[in-house]
């Protein structure tokens, strides 16, 4: 059995929130820079370059890639042989709080949704997953509320057709259009239920940006980028750099269909305990 103390949780925390929001992901900055080789609207193109300059000034000068530094989603894949001594919970969020204080980050959480009340720094939606193994994985995803706002889920019928799937995702985007900062990765859960179809579009955001060959994914890339959107609302090629697709065993009677829309500022970063 490994042991973990609550306190190496919160250090290891802290620093992703850090490295997260001031590093974009090598894979999403290689989605970027790769739409801005083949760009041929001159302000799209524009755009794209003044993305990838602010990815490189943020990790260079220790910055937040964008000011909205979001609610931060962490996930937690523990294995069945590790033991915490602590509260694993308060240890992420404590972790969270002083990463970032130390990023001087914008404090962007309220403790109550209708009361709301002044902003600060504590806390974080956390989803654990027990595993195999005797090792400790935490992702840290910090989500800004620009591009989260455009989430959305709809629970087909059990009949519904490929197609019909197809149509909803590329609506959810149309309708996003350039409010949540394009080029986006589209992230989509497919089955479990309502509340799980959600969480699996989140997750398929920390999913490395490969090019599948699969036809649903093919084709959802080609209708989103069909809309012409584009970078920052100017048109042009790249309205969207990725789709990725999780699934789900579901119920004979449904078919929940979930959205999560990220900005180009895709962030998330990873350690292993």
């Amino acid at each position: 059995m490994k042991v973990i103390k609550a306190e190496k949780i919160t250090k290891v925390v802290s620093d992703l929130c850090v490295k997260a929001n001031c590093v974009l992901r090598k894979d999403v900055l290689r989605k970027i820079r790769a739409a801005y080789l083949s760009e041929k609207n001159k302000k799209a193109k524009a755009a794209l370059l003044a993305i990838i300059n602010n990815a490189q000034i943020a990790q260079k000068e220790k910055l937040a890639i964008c000011q909205d530094t979001g609610l931060p989603f962490v996930f937690i894949e523990m294995g069945q042989g590790v033991k915490i001594i602590g509260n694993l919970k308060q240890a992420v969020i404590r972790g969270i709080a002083q990463g970032y204080k130390k990023g001087n980050f914008r404090e962007s959480i309220v403790s109550h949704p209708l009361k709301r009340g002044k902003s600060h720094y504590s806390g974080a939606v956390i989803n654990t997953d027990i595993v195999t193994g005797n090792s400790l994985k935490i992702t840290v995803l910090p989500k800004g509320f620009g591009c989260e706002n455009k989430s959305q889920i709809k629970m087909f019928n059990p009949t519904a057709s490929s197609g019909e799937i197809k149509k909803f995702i590329i609506e959810v985007v149309k309708s996003a259009g350039a409010d949540a900062c394009p080029p986006y990765v589209v992230g989509v859960g497919i089955g479990g239920t309502a509340d799980y179809a959600s969480l699996l579009a989140k997750k398929a955001l920390i999913n490395k940006l490969t090019t599948y060959n699969l036809r649903l994914t093919t084709d959802l890339l080609k209708g989103i980028n069909n809309l012409n959107i584009g970078p920052m609302g100017l048109g042009g090629k790249a309205t969207c750099l990725a789709v990725n697709i999780e699934h789900y065993p579901t119920h004979i009677a449904g078919l929940p269909v979930a959205v999560n829309i990220s900005c180009h500022a895709l962030r998330s970063a990873s350690a292993k305990l």
